[in-house]
């Protein structure tokens, strides 16, 4: 069983960086993928970034390719999203999830965090 907490939301302007930050506990397994989605209201769940936790190999989706940045911290069981040069456009509810293979589908992972608010003013 895995607990995944994210934090690091908030209100940031537009062109302005934030940073997310997704907490691991519980049985962790190496061998898992990590992804970060996001939902807005009225829209569908999607996809941001993904990554490996064994290779680091990542994977971002077409809206935050250049912008956004996953990562990992081995020893913290933690895994990162940097987000630069916002847009009103990326507000929405980030969510942090955990799987047991690498997919940019959120219905292939497993473990989800409560999600953490990002709103972006114009």
């Amino acid at each position: 069983q895995v607990q995944l907490v994210e934090s690091g939301g908030g209100l940031v302007q537009a062109g302005g960086s934030l940073r997310l930050s997704c907490a691991a506990s519980g049985r962790t397994s190496s061998n898992y993928a990590m992804g970060w989605f996001r939902q807005a209201p009225g829209k569908e769940r999607e996809f941001i970034a993904a990554i490996s936790w064994s290779r680091g190999s990542t994977s971002y989706g077409d809206s935050v390719k250049g912008r956004f940045t996953i990562s990992r911290d081995s020893a913290k069981d933690t895994v990162y999203l940097q987000m630069n040069s916002l847009k009103p456009e990326d507000t929405a509810v980030y969510y942090c999830a955990a799987g047991p293979s690498y997919s940019n589908s959120w219905r292939f992972y497993t473990y989800w965090g409560q999600g953490t608010q990002v709103t972006v003013s114009s």
